[in-house]
């Protein structure tokens, strides 16, 4: 008999959730009402942030910050090659040009030891993503913006509810983004939320966000804006969400490690690298292959791993060799080799909060037959 598959993610939803959908279903309020507004002002307080900035999307969230942070053509941003293409894209979408610096091989967030020498005349800011949720970096970011007379933009969508030191993730820089989609620490469907402490920096974002609209008029619009709006629906949920947040972080944690406890012994992979003063709120669980596999064998794992039903993923392949990079800035492989050499080597896990131990186990065990499995046939090769 085949066993069921473990999904590489799935979204943690109550009768709680779904009984705040029902009720704003039953109302004329479907956008622009006051369940958006409860959802902004319980992520700003969850963040220690002044004003929070509901949007439909992380990506979008990035997209008005750089808009609201003054980058345009000209401009450079330096930011990773090792995340999600949207970091990046949002510097494409004002026109600027991402500078890419290469990763950190125990945070994987930007080295920045090797940031100052990528800063130029034209460097306008730092978009510092926070790989996975790891907050490695972000206070040493914040001074070097400070010397420099720079802009940081922390994008923390793979981080909610983390903190670093004392201080939460969301809490860095000029504005902070965070992204809501089904495989985040909290969800709204799509969604995201923008936080900053500067309050003409929020009202702009609120104009952008809404068609460039300021006041009440349905029908004047005072710039150039966007249809990037989050739903009444899609905010309720996250008001719940929000509500739960240390019962959701909880049962993260707990399953992240029991995937620690299990193959810290493995002799083939690299677990995540956690620091003293920071606090992981996990957004997903992330393995790497150490030396002894050779470039190609991940696919292969995770190949196997797919066709005994486990879910898994390498994030992330890097930004600067994804074709349209490649062809329009003309990067090509080795020009940031931390980066080309973790991506070739990560796979995500099954991971969501409401995998159980026993489930966590088979795919462990599952993926230790694979490895013995590879490096037996390495073996045999030669």
């Amino acid at each position: 008999m085949r066993s069921t598959p473990i999904p590489l993610s799935s979204p943690d939803i109550t009768q709680r959730e779904i009984d705040a959908v029902v009720e704003v279903m039953q109302t004329p309020t479907l956008s622009i009402g006051p369940r958006v507004e409860e959802f902004e002002r319980k992520v700003a307080k969850l963040t220690n942030r002044q004003h929070g900035v509901a949007v439909s999307s992380g990506t979008t969230g990035l997209h008005c910050a750089m808009i609201a942070a003054g980058i345009g053509p000209g401009d450079e941003v330096i930011t990773t090659p090792f995340s999600f293409v949207a970091s990046a894209n949002c510097v494409l979408y004002v026109g600027a040009k991402p500078v890419f610096v290469d990763i950190d091989p125990k945070t994987l967030n930007i080295d920045v030891s090797k940031v100052a020498s990528a800063i130029t005349p034209k460097t306008k800011a730092i978009v510092a993503v926070e790989t996975f949720g790891h907050p490695g970096g972000m206070i040493e970011l914040e001074q070097l913006v400070q010397q420099h007379e720079l802009m940081l933009i922390e994008d923390s969508c793979e981080g909610f509810g983390g903190t670093h030191g004392t201080r939460p993730i969301g809490s860095f820089g000029r504005a902070s983004v965070f992204g809501f989609y089904p495989n985040k620490q909290i969800t709204t469907g799509e969604g995201g939320m923008i936080v900053t402490d500067d309050d003409v920096f929020a009202n702009l974002c609120r104009s952008l966000r809404n068609q460039g609209r300021e006041g009440m008029s349905w029908l004047a619009h005072q710039r150039l804006g966007y249809n990037y709006r989050l739903s009444e629906i899609n905010a309720a949920i996250g008001c719940v969400q929000c509500d739960r947040i240390e019962e959701i972080l909880a049962a993260r944690r707990k399953v992240a490690h029991t995937y620690i406890n299990r193959l810290m012994t493995n002799r083939f992979l690299i677990l995540p690298t956690l620091e003293d003063d920071t606090h992981m709120s996990w957004f997903v669980f992330v393995v790497r292959l150490n030396d002894l596999f050779e470039v190609g064998a991940r696919d292969d794992i995770m190949r196997d791993l797919r066709a005994q039903g486990m879910g898994c993923n390498n994030y992330f392949p890097p930004i600067h060799l994804q074709p349209y990079m490649a062809q329009e800035f003309g990067f090509k492989e080795g020009d940031f080799p931390v980066c080309e050499y973790v991506s070739a080597r990560t796979i995500a896990l099954p991971f969501f909060g409401k995998l159980t131990t026993r489930q966590v186990q088979r795919v462990c065990d599952t993926l230790e037959k694979i490895l013995d499995k590879s490096m037996t046939s390495k073996k045999s090769r030669f």
